[in-house]
């Protein structure tokens, strides 16, 4: 993770307004698709990393979708698993991604080993996706300071099932109205916050949070429990008057080498 950043070439074109973005109305709301690519141990790993590195995440780019992370998953079920974050702007650039790579001949030539792997040795066994919008309060991306120098990192992707719309719609309400701001007094850099508009187990949120180290993040979350702001927000009637979160679903990721979060 401390290595020098091998993708500097095809860095995002608006990496500095990615990483100033502050929770505010008013700024366009970002949409986010978020894969999971299952692998198996053996070449796999290193077939996705040459293919999300040299084809990708710079095609991508040039279709201005930007930051583009890459994160190995560390802990959590289904290792090995890598996910990557694809924001956008733009709907239609990544509801119409595919379409739009089969025609970047730059995309196909770089990723052709990836792309024609054979299927008794497949570059990865399964691919999930899920597409969100942004929170309305919470539009846009915020990158951990130590993106920009590639330092350690780790990453917590969260998400939040509510047993029906109006638990959801309460918990996005809580979660953009008071709960964001206690995650900051906390010390979490907050990356993202999406409303998942196509996946599974709907309804749901997601969200991602940053911190330097494990042993930071248990502090983190410490210094977030024991607020008394989340105490009276936890005994607010307008979200405490049911279960409005029936499962949670918790992964610790770290950065690929060249991703750009």
């Amino acid at each position: 993770m401390g290595a020098s950043n091998s993708n500097k070439a095809s860095d995002p074109v608006t990496s500095s307004q990615a990483s100033s973005n502050a929770p505010s109305a008013g700024k366009q709301r970002l949409y986010y698709e978020l894969r999971r690519y299952q692998l198996v141990d053996g070449p796999q790993k290193k077939l996705c990393d040459a293919f999300f590195q040299n084809a990708l995440i710079p095609a991508a780019n040039r279709l201005e979708i930007t930051p583009v992370g890459v994160f190995n998953l560390t802990i959590g079920q289904g290792t090995p698993a890598i996910y990557v974050l694809l924001p956008s702007a733009s709907l239609d650039a990544l509801v119409n991604l595919e379409a739009h790579l089969a025609n970047d001949t730059q995309y196909m030539s770089a990723g052709t080993p990836f792309l024609s792997a054979p299927a008794v040795a497949p570059a990865f066994q399964r691919l999930e996706s899920q597409l969100m919008i942004a929170f309305e309060k919470i539009p846009g991306i915020k990158l951990p300071a130590a993106t920009a120098t590639n330092a350690a990192r780790v990453f917590e992707l969260r998400t939040y099932e509510s047993p029906s719309d109006l638990d959801h719609k309460r918990k996005v309400e809580m979660m953009q109205s008071g709960e964001e701001k206690i995650f900051d007094k906390a010390g979490f850099t907050q990356v993202f916050y999406g409303d998942t508009l196509i996946g599974g187990r709907l309804p749901n949120l997601t969200y991602m949070l940053s911190f330097e180290s494990l042993a930071t993040r248990d502090q983190h979350w410490s210094a977030f429990g024991t607020n008394p702001d989340w105490k009276t927000m936890q005994a607010n009637p307008r979200y405490a008057f049911e279960d409005i979160v029936s499962n949670i679903s918790n992964f610790i990721l770290t950065p690929a080498a060249y991703s750009q979060i």
